[in-house]
């Protein structure tokens, strides 16, 4: 599977999930928050450039326990909590904001 955009092909998995890490940027973000209804405002990138952060640093996507506590510990108390996280990522919060971030889907989910 893929979709084009601005003259660019980004191939992804049957889930929508980037194949290629290494192709991802803001645009082809934005066109997957966007097939699935959301438009991602300044505290969806802050979740996403987490991940992004997180990914490079331990090469693995977060599941979402992890997720939040390591959100909380950086953005503080008031980010890094469940209700806060799935208001901004109602289909979960670990796998689709991973699939914004471009990271594979993270281990644990379903």
């Amino acid at each position: 599977m893929a979709f084009e955009l601005n003259g660019k092909t980004y191939e992804t998995d049957e889930e929508g999930y980037l194949a290629n890490l290494s192709q991802w940027d803001t645009d082809a973000a934005v066109y997957m928050a966007k097939e699935d209804d959301c438009d991602l405002d300044e505290n969806h990138w802050q979740v996403i450039n987490f991940l992004r952060e997180y990914y490079d640093e331990y090469q693995i996507a977060p599941a979402v326990r992890v997720l939040t506590k390591a959100i909380g510990k950086k953005l503080g108390k008031d980010k890094g909590n469940s209700k806060y996280l799935y208001e901004l990522f109602p289909y979960g919060p670990a796998k689709q904001a991973c699939k914004y971030a471009g990271l594979p889907k993270p281990t644990g989910c379903v």
